[in-house]
């Protein structure tokens, strides 16, 4: 369904074109709305997209979803990229354990994998052949397991304590931590279990391993992320009738009524029934007018967290699997972006057959998000030679480094209480993005859940009704 609105039709202004801009604006638009959404970057996608680096395709970071992602999912869906995924048949995250010397490191391969049981069975299994833990430590994953699955996630109590406390008072300890809890909750969460609320620890934990077998299905893009959070995109709201205005930032905001104006860096004023500012937490701060959300001056405190990603382009083959968790390093998560990237039909791949091109995926990097290229050079080639035998004897053809210091809002406890809510206090001016009260962590799937939460909240201003499907219901078995 799409609506292509007249000149009578309220007009809404989507201030922000990442997956929350793009979601908010079709769903706006599907409801009958005049939409304009106005970006200051050449691009659509937000933080999650590609660039060009010669002539491969670069993604910015290594963006995976879950099949528990029902509003992604669905947003897939409305642009027509699901065929431009792949999901996980069933969990399958290979995690390999490194100890001693670069020069005779000892490596252990395990398996994070379901059955086809009900929960919690469908981890038993693997879980109990799991090398990195023994048998007493995995008894206590169990424990934590059942302990979590107890949490009341409504509760508000939970965002006062950190889940690495937690953690410790129901029985874990540093393996339990590091193999299995931080594993999973460092990359999900961009924070380690000491700095990350128990609200939405319990949240990941609980949606996506203890609610459905096939809730932490892997999903990720088949193609450069461009190629669905941009083309795709840029193509479905246009069909949709959405005007799209990039390279075009807006500089403040002048809520009124009848209509709000929102000024653009070149001087162009666009007047709208509903104004959604779907950007990053301090854009949205510098633009909202004065007491729109409750406790409005705790924004400019509400932190963030980076990631970095480090790319490595080998002469030949030295990871033969989509990616892997590694342990005992500080390299964390590695994917193979060899065929993702284009780089077999590049001159590189050309001169040299069988190149590889490996992305580390690196949260929770404070200490090193602002190191220099060489230094983590220095840092990562030997490690990913302790962890891949083949990588000690290949030649690195390219070595760079992407780097996101405001990649997501700083996921501490008491962070609940500063996310606000999509409707303000100002009639018609409402919020979306990752950073506000979702119940998600800062995820493609937070962001595409605030874009609807913000659709849902405009017809009281504006008088339009919503189709009521938003995308985020239960995921096909």
């Amino acid at each position: 369904m799409t609506g292509r609105a007249d000149a009578a039709c309220p007009a809404a202004v989507v201030v922000g074109g990442g997956l929350a801009g793009i979601t908010a604006a079709l769903r706006l638009a599907e409801a009958g709305h005049r939409v304009t959404l106005v970006e200051g970057r050449p691009r659509l996608g937000g933080l999650a997209f590609s660039f060009q680096r010669g002539e491969l395709t670069v993604d910015n970071g290594q963006h995976v979803y879950l099949r528990c992602c029902t509003a992604y999912r669905g947003l897939l869906d409305r642009l027509g990229a699901s065929r431009l995924v792949h999901l996980q048949d069933r969990l399958d995250v290979p995690v390999l354990g490194v100890s001693g010397p670069e020069g005779a490191p000892e490596r252990t391969l395990g398996r994070l994998r379901r059955a086809g049981l009900p929960v919690p069975l469908h981890l038993a299994g693997s879980l109990a052949r799991y090398p990195h833990l023994g048998p007493a430590d995995r008894a206590r994953v169990v424990r934590g397991a059942l302990a979590l699955q107890g949490l009341d996630l409504a509760d508000p109590a939970l965002d006062t304590v950190s889940f690495g406390a937690w953690l410790r008072g129901n029985g874990q300890n540093e393996r339990t931590v590091a193999a299995l809890w931080d594993l999973v909750g460092v990359a999900t969460l961009n924070a380690r279990a000491d700095q990350v609320s128990l609200a939405l620890a319990a949240m990941v934990f609980k949606t996506g391993l203890l609610s459905d077998p096939g809730a932490s299905d892997i999903g990720m893009a088949a193609v450069p992320l461009g190629r669905i959070h941009h083309d795709r995109a840029l193509a479905e709201l246009e069909r949709a009738g959405v005007t799209v205005l990039l390279r075009a930032r807006a500089v403040e905001l002048k809520p009124a009524s009848p209509q709000h104006a929102v000024r653009l860096e070149g001087g162009e004023l666009l007047t709208a029934d509903t104004v959604v500012l779907a950007g990053a937490q301090d854009t949205a701060a510098a633009l909202l007018p004065p007491d729109a959300v409750p406790g409005q001056d705790r924004l400019a405190g509400f932190g963030t967290a980076p990631i970095l990603n480090v790319h490595v382009v080998y002469d030949r083959k030295v990871l033969r699997r989509p990616f892997f968790a590694a342990l005992g390093s500080p390299v964390q998560w590695v994917f193979d972006r060899t065929e993702h990237s284009g780089l077999a039909g590049s001159a590189l791949g050309r001169a040299h057959a069988g190149a590889q091109y490996l992305a580390l995926s690196q949260s929770a990097v404070q200490d090193e998000i602002d190191l220099p290229v060489a230094e983590l050079r220095r840092r990562y080639l030997p490690e990913l030679a302790r962890l891949l035998p083949a990588a000690g004897g290949a030649e690195v053809l390219d070595f760079f480094v992407t780097r996101e210091r405001t990649a997501t809002f700083d996921p501490a406890p008491g962070t609940a209480a500063v996310r606000p809510s999509a409707r303000t206090r100002v009639p018609g001016l409402l919020l979306a993005g990752a950073w506000t009260a979702t119940g998600w962590p800062a995820t493609m799937e937070g962001a595409v859940r605030s874009g609807h939460a913000a659709a849902d909240a405009a017809p009281a201003a504006a008088g339009a009704r919503l189709p009521v499907d938003r995308g985020d219901g239960r995921w096909p078995r």
